[in-house]
């Protein structure tokens, strides 16, 4: 913050990080309860303050986002093991080596949204992925190839993650809570595109259909590109047919293979004539 944007004629808090730094060395400006309470970070970081650190991991991206004029977006979720077709020979198992049409398929699908985006400014339908390896890598490339920027939201992990190389680095951010970086995830979607993954990429998706499903957030196309693994792993047939969800809820979604496929279905999604002559319904 500058004297130019200050909203009030009181001393600020960098000009008090800066005094309070360079304060006397003394036994009591060493002492842990001198420290400036936002400046402590073992402080911040105690059970006490989880509230707090919510509420800053809410605000943090909130505020970038805005900062930078970012309106809507399209939210790629996607496994972080699904391999670069040139690079499936490493993948761990046959199916992810199968599955590795999708890294191309998310690439394409973003390149293709973010030139339709920038055709606007740019602010509206910015990709946002998860910003990690494998699908989430191919999102953030996608947008890349076409000249526009992308989002990355990140999540420190006890094994290797960090951003990929492709993240919009100022729209690159970290998440120490995955409630409120899901919060994220939906709070500027205008379109939800699930492809393969594993359990992080499931609970992605069942709760943004949840929340669509019983009112919580507008219903947004969302689409679940390649239909014989969403239809192995999950019998959605059998939820209808038991009665755990409405025959209704089926078409919340709709299955798609490709990103050419995935654009016209977005563009007509609010053309019920159009929804239904879409193969995949």
């Amino acid at each position: 913050m500058n004297e130019a944007n200050r909203r009030h004629p009181l001393r600020d808090a960098h000009t008090d990080r800066t005094a309070a730094a360079e304060a006397p060395d003394t036994a009591q400006t060493r002492a842990p309860a001198y420290r400036l309470a936002f400046t402590d970070g073992e402080f911040m970081c105690r059970e006490e303050l989880r509230p707090v650190r919510l509420q800053l991991e809410l605000l943090k991206p909130e505020m970038g986002l805005d900062a930078h004029g970012i309106k809507s977006t399209i939210v790629l979720f996607g496994g972080a093991r699904i391999p670069e077709p040139s690079k499936k020979a490493t993948a761990r198992t046959e199916t992810l080596a199968e599955l590795s049409h999708f890294y191309d398929e998310t690439r394409e699908f973003a390149r293709l949204m973010t030139l339709k985006s920038m055709e606007n400014g740019g602010k509206e339908g910015v990709i946002v992925t998860g910003g990690g390896p494998g699908v989430m890598e191919a999102g953030n490339r996608g947008a890349m190839d076409a000249g526009g920027e992308s989002i990355g939201l990140n999540i420190v992990l006890p094994f290797e993650q960090a951003p990929n190389e492709y993240v919009t680095p100022d729209l690159c951010f970290n998440f120490h809570y995955f409630g409120i970086r899901k919060m994220h995830f939906l709070m500027r979607a205008k379109a939800i595109c699930v492809f393969p993954g594993g359990f992080g990429t499931l609970d992605e998706m069942f709760e943004s259909l949840t929340l669509i499903q019983t009112g919580r957030m507008q219903r947004v196309p969302f689409l679940l590109f390649g239909r014989a693994f969403w239809e192995k792993i999950i019998n959605w047939d059998a939820l209808a047919d038991a009665g755990t969800i409405s025959v209704e809820d089926l078409d919340l979604f709709r299955f798609v293979e490709t990103a050419a496929e995935a654009m016209e279905l977005i563009e007509n999604w609010d053309t019920p004539t159009a929804r239904d002559q879409i193969p995949g319904r």
